[in-house]
């Protein structure tokens, strides 16, 4: 097998060739270096995120066929992979300690009389949160002295600290949008007082009314206010006037938080209907969401300014509707509920014992654990038992892998052989799979002629001309049969070119990871066999079997002849695993064979418009199309071989001039359908005619096809193809997107 090394930036990829699944990752760099003259020292290898280190195999990271590895050249003077620590042997955080931080808040200890500032103790307020700009009802516990610091104001924003709050608050996501409208002049109302009252020099210390578990927080001058008491009604409102509304940033349907708004349309359509239209500020000009459309027109409050008469808790309660916390129990507080409280019992007590996970944000008490904590935990961060990664799987960088159950119990690891059985094709995978027609696909594959040869059994499966690895049948039990290899397992089976006697699979005790094994027990007419008997025009019996009176009726099945059946057929291929066309299953019956036990028989029959490869029609057609044994390719730029041309030598085919080889080659034609759908398609006229320039190649005329109606979304093979104003094709199912994946052409425009 053969991978790929790239450099880390990408400008330069090699082949690395000659290499086995269980190669040393020392061995590995080896190679690499004679190929990039890098020394092993200087090598990092990654290989999907993972870091390989030496002592590991390629089979022990999955390396595929063909798969990347990055190389990464590390100099001399680069640190090793594990994190720094200090002389004591601790790990130091290249991040600042929190404890350095500036702190801006006033010190708790010193109280001011209740005279100064503009607000009182204990008066009823509204307090902006800076992180989402709504503003909530909140009470002045006490008023201190402001430090310089907190009397600065910048123009971007407010010093962001002050407000702790949980983000579950949030009812909507908050983008602030350019500054580009100029009908924004000056700030609301609640600005420019604020403004004009930023030089009291006092810090107000507030208490949210519908959040005591945040405790008291500092505020300054700009993000307190009056409490809102003035229901406005809808003749009092008029364009242009700064108004409080309830509004829902991510559900404009919902209710929400409390928002200042700058009204810009009033529309009385009806008696009863009305609209109101706003754009929403959020703290400052720059952070505006323009046209908004009101739900609650009766709950439109006005903004009070500073002066006004204070309110207290005696004077009533003064408080607004808000969005639920909850929207499954509509924040009952009698009501379990396990999306807003303890997602084990629904509980709503104890919520200073309940934890948050900070991975899936649910919280959990901590006697409702498993196994329960009697503490909070001083840990930064915490995670529920089923967030939290096992710290023994996580493999860091410079570690090896952990051991794998799975693969400890391969019997490659078990039985203790030192054969290598990383080499060759059998242990690769697929590169790429066939979507030109879905996995129950019967009948012929377009584009592949009878007469095609592969030369691994992989390369089979990646054409779609037989789906499995190793498996004889391909099919459902409940649907039938789409193709069989016939490789000479059995020996008391008959090949006589257009008809022959296939045997079904089961019997065989393959435990293990065996491949082949006697005969030890008798076969049924099930699963595979099952299948395979379904494609006969026949009632399905599965005693005696069945034998079909009009055999040409039968489902279809593709036929792949493997050079394996050379010993007794010979129709079989001398290399590799050929394409020999369309046959139907005759009949099947139940026989006792060499073997000494039941198996299943099948009589198939050729039923082909294409002649079969051993005929000289078909080998002569098979001379025209160019057809020879397929080899697995390498990446591009790979040197192709002798092995590779089919053994000709350096006078092979490369020599022969194009002109000459499209010439011997076999055209492909189109019938009068497919021409005259094509010349009604007018939209893709040019690339049809780009196509059309290829039909002189034969079967590179549907690989053109397939390559230049490619959906730009899926890149696959366009279903159900919609040409769009942009002249791009697309997936019927892929138009759910809202612009071209290829030129951002704007399919709303178009509606």
């Amino acid at each position: 097998m053969w991978i790929q090394v790239r450099t880390i930036d990408g400008k330069e990829t090699r082949t690395v060739e000659d290499l086995s699944r269980l190669t040393k990752i020392e061995t590995l760099r080896l190679k690499i270096q004679d190929i990039f003259h890098v020394s092993p020292e200087q090598q990092r290898l990654f290989y999907r995120g993972k870091q390989m280190e030496d002592g590991q195999t390629l089979f022990d990271y999955n390396v595929g066929l063909n798969d990347i590895v990055q190389l990464l050249v590390r100099s001399q003077a680069d640190p090793p992979d594990s994190p720094a620590s200090n002389n004591n042997g601790e790990a130091v955080s290249s991040s600042p300690p929190l404890d350095t931080r500036p702190s801006t808040s006033s010190s708790p200890g010193l109280l001011a009389d209740p005279g100064i500032g503009v607000f009182k103790i204990n008066e009823l307020v509204d307090c902006r949160d800076i992180s989402i700009g709504a503003w909530f009802e909140g009470t002045i516990e006490r008023v201190t002295p402001g430090t310089k610091k907190q009397n600065i104001k910048t123009e971007t924003a407010p010093t962001a600290g002050k407000v702790g709050r949980p983000s579950k608050r949030t009812n909507g996501k908050l983008e602030s949008e350019p500054c580009l409208n100029s009908d924004i002049e000056e700030p609301s109302t609640s600005q420019k007082d604020s403004t004009e009252n930023s030089k009291d020099g006092v810090t107000y210390h507030i208490k949210y009314e519908d959040y005591p578990e945040n405790g008291v927080v500092e505020m300054n001058v700009e993000d307190v206010r009056p409490r809102a008491r003035t229901v406005l009604r809808f003749e009092q409102l008029e364009v242009g006037q700064v108004v409080m509304v309830n509004y829902n940033l991510e559900l404009p349907e919902e209710r929400g938080f409390w928002y200042d708004a700058e009204i810009t349309g009033l529309n009385h359509i009806s008696r009863t209907k009305k609209e109101v239209r706003v754009k929403i500020l959020l703290g400052g000009p720059c952070n505006v969401i323009g046209d908004c459309n009101l739900q609650f027109l009766d709950e439109i409050y006005r903004i009070e300014k500073p002066g006004a008469p204070p309110l207290s808790a005696t004077d009533g309660p003064f408080k607004r509707k808000s969005g639920p916390e909850c929207k499954h129990c509509k924040a009952d507080p009698d009501a379990e509920c396990r999306f807003c409280s303890c997602c084990v019992c629904g509980g709503k007590q104890d919520a200073h014992m309940q934890l948050l996970c900070d991975e899936c944000n649910m919280a959990f008490h901590l006697y409702c654990l498993n196994p329960p904590l009697s503490t909070i935990p001083d840990d930064e961060d915490w995670y529920c038992p089923t967030c939290k990664n096992d710290t023994s799987e996580v493999v860091k960088a410079g570690e090896k892998l952990k051991t794998s159950k799975k693969k400890a119990r391969m019997p490659s690891a078990t039985n203790g052989s030192q054969r290598d059985w990383g080499k060759g094709m059998a242990c690769v995978g697929r590169t790429k799979e066939c979507t030109i027609v879905p996995s129950n696909h019967y009948g012929p594959v377009p584009g592949v002629p009878v007469g095609t040869t592969w030369k691994f059994r992989v390369q089979v499966s990646e054409a779609g001309v037989h789906r499995p690895h190793v498996g004889g049948i391909h099919g459902r039990s409940n649907d039938g049969s789409y193709s069989l290899v016939l490789a000479g397992g059995f020996e008391d089976e008959v090949d006589r070119g257009d008809e022959f006697t296939y045997t079904g699979s089961g019997g065989r005790d393959l435990s293990g990871n065996k491949r082949i094994g006697e005969h030890s027990f008798d076969q049924t007419l099930t699963h595979m066999n099952r299948a395979l008997a379904l494609n006969c025009d026949a009632p399905l019996n599965d005693k005696d079997g069945a034998e079909s009176r009009n055999w040409r009726a039968g489902k279809p099945v593709r036929v792949i002849r493997s050079s394996k059946g050379r010993r007794i057929s010979k129709y079989a291929p001398e290399e590799g695993n050929r394409y020999d066309g369309i046959y139907k299953v005759v009949k099947y019956w139940p026989e006792i064979g060499k073997c000494g036990f039941l198996v299943w028989r099948y009589l198939l029959r050729r039923d082909d418009v294409e002649p079969a490869p051993w005929t000289p029609e078909g080998i002569e057609r098979s001379k025209k199309l160019g057809l020879r044994v397929q080899v697995r390719k390498a990446i591009p730029g790979r040197p192709a071989t002798k092995k590779d041309e089919g053994g000709r030598g350096r006078r092979g085919r490369r020599d022969e001039p194009k002109s000459k080889r499209l010439k011997e080659g076999e055209a492909f034609e189109l019938s009068e359908q497919q021409r005259s759908l094509i010349q009604q398609d007018q939209a893709n006229k040019k690339v049809w005619d780009e196509a059309l320039g290829f039909l002189v190649e034969g079967p590179n005329f549907l690989r053109k096809v397939e390559q230049i109606f490619m959906c730009v979304c899926c890149q696959e093979l366009a279903l159900q193809p919609v040409t769009t104003a942009c002249q791009h094709n697309v997936c019927k199912v892929c138009m759910c997107v809202c612009s071209c994946r290829l030129c951002s052409f704007d399919f709303v425009s178009l509606s």
